[in-house]
């Protein structure tokens, strides 16, 4: 007889480095107020990393769970809100796009937190990676916004933008696999009740 796979337990690799990226927040702002930014942008490097390595582990070695369904994205969105908000302070990238997207980002917190209250985790798909690759992209490039002055193209806006258009993308393409899914859920759910009527 075949033996049952164990479920992973949540104190695994790909958890612990996303705790690690949360922890490394306060950590950035320390150093960014300190005017020590390329010390400060090494470490946002540094938790981009783990959040690469996170998703490769578990995916590789079947360690996914739903903490990390949930946190891994929390973790992402909160130390991108966190960059942007040193980098609106210091006006090198405009407040309507730290609005914009933590508008979004706290849709898709609310909507996750719905979605778990039906019993459905939400994670992360290819178009929200996508979106978070290229507005961290873009933020990493924003430390480098003098350069891009001199040069007189402002490309850490344009991939900013780019960023926060696919971001809302990946908002609507959320919402509309929830909606989806609680249709399929409350279907299944009133064919059981009529199976028992019956």
């Amino acid at each position: 007889m075949q033996e049952k796979q164990k479920k992973p337990t949540i104190l695994n690799v790909p958890n612990v480095l996303t705790i690690i990226r949360m922890a490394l927040i306060p950590v950035y702002w320390a150093l960014f107020m300190q005017q020590q930014k390329i010390a400060a942008l090494c470490v946002y490097a540094v938790a981009s990393l783990t959040d690469l390595l996170d998703g490769y582990i578990a995916r590789k070695y079947h360690l996914i769970t739903d903490f990390g369904k949930l946190m891994d994205p929390l973790a992402d969105k909160l130390m991108v809100v966190s960059v942007m908000l040193s980098l609106a302070m210091t006006r090198v990238i405009p407040w309507a796009a730290l609005i914009i997207l933590a508008v979004k980002e706290g849709l898709m917190v609310l909507g996750g937190l719905f979605m778990l209250g039906k019993g459905r985790v939400v994670y992360s798909r290819w178009i929200g990676k996508a979106a978070q690759t290229v507005v961290v992209s873009s933020l990493i490039l924003s430390f480098f916004d003098d350069f891009w002055h001199r040069v007189g193209v402002p490309v850490h806006l344009i991939a900013l933008w780019l960023g926060i258009a696919l971001a809302f993308c990946a908002l609507v393409f959320y919402a509309v696999n929830a909606y989806k899914s609680l249709q399929e859920t409350n279907g299944r759910e009133e064919k059981a009740e009529n199976t028992k009527k019956n």
